[in-house]
């Protein structure tokens, strides 16, 4: 079959479109690390099994579960089920150390056999994108945060979670097996990209896809275009209904920039800027965004401008611009910085990628403009890593909205990550292996709730069926998909809440790479966290009280339940040892 004649389209999803690639940095840990087993703790509405073994819920999406999915909750005084060995039967909840930790599903008898493309009675077919370890578009985006983990690494750590999830969730009789296809071409090539997911589908035949370049949608349009599963794939227009990105979408973003601004900033004195003369007035917003070929930036910007109208605010200046040409030509920071002052701008809103402030803020500082930068949502420019790269002059009146969960101390982290506590070992890959978990997790998470007879159909129904993660922790954010009332539409996109946070330069520890230094981000309220039209009026950044750079420790009421590791002397009696099989294409 030849590759689909469909092209991407304009982007009209998530701001990781471009730029994902670099939330290879740890920083997506705290994003993701304990959060994407989307049906783990909820509120006490409970579902309710019927006489044939399906399930509905007040508390879940629409609809019911697949029929032969029954969780723990659901047995009720049923005799005839069983759960694997590996449920912890005092929680009713699968026995890892892990505080999204899913349910238990029952076992069953037969699982359907080959019930569609890439499944067995014995096996699912799963194929794992794994990027050239050179590319130079990448490279250099990723320079400044010194990602070095190699294909190798990646294929090593997706391996050992796979590995993990297939001993210790239900997968009716089935086990996971990984086949890893090298990138053909470089992260923005679309051609290479059509190809190779012409491959993953038709030559290595995958029921699923994880990951892809990250730098071209042509993939995930392909996968999409075969019906198969795409998770951790470059975002494209229209999700459904096989693609299921874990952060919030574009439009998601917006609403909450939106609300943000109208709620806590729009009609009063800019009082963070840097300038005395404005801290006297009330703001006026400016936005400086990223357009590239391709990207619906234009129509973004329109879109943030008509969402902030209906809260009643509205911007000055929409300013555009594109990468290759603010690094090839440095005078356009000067022009965007100059045409932003002339206007009075006392409030920029920044939807960049996470170099170009670098450059924004060196200008303001050449031309003794001192707003206020407001953290737009836009990915990575509000990491550490990142922020310590910037004027610091100026990025000490940052403050805004962030997807970003708190953050714990990194050795922590480590800690509680679930690789290292099952095989005894930090993650090969290093740097990634906070976006590298979240593919595997998820797909297991909807593997369960889709039941013995897996379909694409089965396996979304399962993952709409999960509650949300209403949690309202500080370390992670929360998940849902579906339709759960949080979204107007069927949501196909994960992360739903967001956090304020503000730049402390004077702040010292390690950022996201493990790197020492000084500035962090401070997260208001400990990192508290707020849904669409939850955001409070009252405005405290800048006030260190309450607020977290590094949790030294995952706050008690977030730590999960302890398990020894199968890796130390007392491993958990309940390891079956089994594990996942793969193979390489190049």
């Amino acid at each position: 079959m030849q590759p689909s004649s469909a092209t991407s389209g304009p982007d009209r999803g998530s701001n990781l479109r471009r730029y994902g690639p670099i939330a290879a940095i740890v920083v997506v840990i705290a994003i993701i690390v304990t959060v994407v087993l989307v049906a783990g703790k909820s509120d006490d509405k409970k579902p309710t099994a019927t006489a044939s073994g399906s399930t509905s819920s007040a508390a879940s999406g629409k609809g019911n579960l697949p029929e032969g999915a029954i969780p723990f909750s659901q047995k009720g005084n049923r005799t005839d089920l069983t759960f694997p060995s590996t449920c912890d039967l005092s929680t009713g909840h699968v026995a890892l150390p892990y505080f999204f930790t899913q349910e238990c599903f029952a076992n069953v008898k037969d699982n359907g056999g080959a019930t569609a493309r890439g499944v067995t009675a014995d096996s699912i077919t799963v194929v794992v994108y794994l990027a050239p370890d050179t590319d130079p578009v990448l490279d250099f985006i990723t320079a400044p945060i010194k990602d070095n983990d190699t294909a190798d690494q990646r294929q090593a750590t997706y391996e050992g979670y796979t590995e993990l999830f297939n001993q210790y969730f239900q997968t009716y009789g089935r086990k996971v097996q990984l086949k890893f296809l090298h990138g053909s071409g470089s992260s923005d090539s679309e051609v290479a990209a059509r190809a190779d997911a012409v491959k993953a589908v038709e030559e290595l035949g995958a029921f699923a896809v994880w990951g892809g370049p990250v730098l071209a949608p042509a993939w995930t349009e392909e996968i999409k275009a075969r019906g198969v599963i795409c998770l951790g794939c470059p975002t494209i227009p229209d999700p459904t209904p096989t693609v299921f990105p874990i952060v919030a979408s574009g439009a998601q973003t917006r609403v909450h920039l939106a609300e943000y601004i109208a709620k806590k900033l729009n009609g009063k004195p800019a009082v963070f800027a840097g300038d005395a003369a404005f801290k006297a007035k009330n703001r006026t917003f400016g936005q400086i965004y990223i357009s590239e070929p391709g990207s619906s930036a234009e129509q973004d910007a329109a879109d943030l401008e008509t969402d902030l109208s209906k809260n009643g605010a509205s911007v000055t200046e929409q300013i555009p611009y594109k990468l290759e040409d603010l690094i090839a030509n440095p005078e356009i920071a000067t022009n965007i910085v100059s045409r932003l002052k002339a206007s009075g701008i006392t409030s920029v809103i920044v939807n960049t990628d996470p170099i170009a402030p670098k450059s924004f803020t060196e200008e303001a500082t050449k031309q003794n403009y001192f707003p206020e930068w407001i953290y737009g949502g836009t990915a990575l420019v509000d990491t550490n890593a990142f922020g310590r790269t910037y004027d610091q002059k100026q990025w000490a009146h940052a403050f805004g909205i962030s997807s970003l969960a708190a953050r714990i101390q990194n050795d922590v982290a480590d800690h509680y990550d679930l690789y290292q506590w099952f095989k005894g070992t930090i993650a090969p890959a290093r740097a990634e292996y906070g976006v590298i978990f979240p593919q595997p997790a998820l797909f297991f998470a909807g593997l369960q709730a889709a039941g013995p007879h897996l379909t694409i159909d089965s396996f979304r129904q399962g993952l709409f069926f999960n509650p949300p993660t209403d949690t309202r922790t500080l370390t992670q954010p929360g998940i849902s998909y579906g339709d759960h009332g949080i979204w107007p539409d069927t949501d196909y996109y994960g992360i739903d809440d967001f956090t304020e946070i503000w730049w402390d330069p004077t702040a010292t520890g390690e950022d996201e790479t493990h790197a020492q230094g000084t500035g962090l981000m401070r997260f208001v309220d400990g990192g508290k966290r707020y849904r669409p039209g939850e955001w409070p009026s009252d405005l405290k950044v800048f006030d260190p009280s309450g607020t977290s750079t590094l949790y030294d420790d995952i706050p008690a009421s977030e730590k999960p339940k302890d398990y020894p590791s199968p890796a130390g002397g007392g491993g958990s009696s309940s390891a079956s040892g089994s594990s996942s099989s793969s193979t390489t294409a190049n």
